[in-house]
């Protein structure tokens, strides 16, 4: 038996393939183009979904480690009482290290908020090519400080911080906490992956999945040399570019991770939950059968959707 769509999912999404069908997919390395497309899908579909009116957010001008300014916004549920500091997530978007911004994601950002009760704080990262790494994932690390020397004022308890992200989001939030651990930095109580982008060699197209995914091994080439540049699948990338790379996984902070059975990231997140396992760092691991990456933000009243977000609500929730 072959791989196939769930049924759901595969009539979220057939207008959207009747659409692309006879569309040319941008060469290895176009960035600009993959930033006109994708970014006009993740704000159609961010947009497609109620936004809560119970969440607030808060802007925030962040310095980084060369200097750089960064956007940072602080969301929190309108009914969050004074009192006992509480937990938080710093959110990391997704976009394949190439695109998008926090104000692509804010409906989803408010519904994660609205859903657990637990604020996050969402970084507007820098994006490649234009800053390469380290500029993502230090920015990244530069916002996990600041919410915790602001903590005691946001009312968050530092014990109880998360790193969250999605797709590449995801992939910085593993090398944020590898770098945290690397440096004995603040703590972080959880890392939620999810279908994290964490390793730079994947770019074989696998023809069992060909036919299904929705972010493809050409886009994967871009993301990962607009980010690395020659290093890209070579010898010489570190851990917290790559976090598949990791020699040494002991010692990270416990991990919720998930990613869908048709998307390309599938085999790197698989190993990655049982490297982690075997160095002793707790995982929640779910592998969704019948979905691509990012299938929830389209289908997003599928069965699977509401069940990988309710996954996602309580793994906020149990900060």
């Amino acid at each position: 038996m072959s791989f196939a769509f769930d049924p759901q999912v595969a009539e979220a999404l057939a207008p959207m393939a009747d659409a692309m069908a006879d569309a040319t997919p941008p060469p290895v390395g176009d960035v600009a183009a993959r930033r006109a497309v994708l970014e006009g899908l993740i704000g159609h579909t961010d947009t497609a979904q109620p936004t809560p009116d119970d969440v607030t957010s808060t802007g925030y001008r962040l310095t980084t480690f060369d200097g750089a300014q960064i956007d940072l916004r602080w969301y929190t549920r309108k009914d969050k009482a004074a009192g006992e500091p509480g937990p938080a997530a710093v959110y990391l978007h997704g976009g394949g290290m190439i695109l998008g911004h926090i104000g692509l994601f804010d409906g989803s950002i408010s519904r994660y908020v609205s859903a657990s009760g637990t604020p996050i704080l969402a970084v507007d990262y820098r994006l490649a090519p234009e800053h390469p790494h380290p500029a993502p994932v230090e920015d990244a690390y530069a916002a996990l400080v600041w919410l915790h020397d602001h903590a005691t004022e946001l009312g968050v308890d530092p014990a109880r911080i998360a790193v969250f992200g999605d797709s590449a989001g995801g992939g910085i939030a593993a090398a944020v906490s590898i770098l945290a651990r690397d440096r004995q930095g603040p703590a972080i109580a959880k890392q939620i992956l999810v279908m994290p982008m964490l390793d730079d060699r994947n770019l074989t197209p696998d023809p069992q999945l060909a036919p299904f995914v929705l972010w493809s091994w050409d886009d994967n080439r871009t993301g990962w040399e607009a980010l690395l540049g020659d290093r890209a699948g070579g010898a010489d990338v570190p851990a917290h570019a790559a976090p598949a790379r990791i020699t040494d996984p002991a010692g990270l902070p416990p991990a919720y991770i998930e990613v869908g059975q048709l998307d390309i990231f599938r085999d790197e997140d698989l190993t990655y939950a049982l490297r982690l396992s075997q160095a002793g760092v707790p995982v929640e691991f779910h592998l969704h059968p019948g979905v691509p990456h990012e299938f929830e933000s389209i289908a997003f009243n599928s069965d699977a959707a509401r069940r990988v977000i309710s996954d996602r609500v309580r793994a906020l929730g149990s900060l």
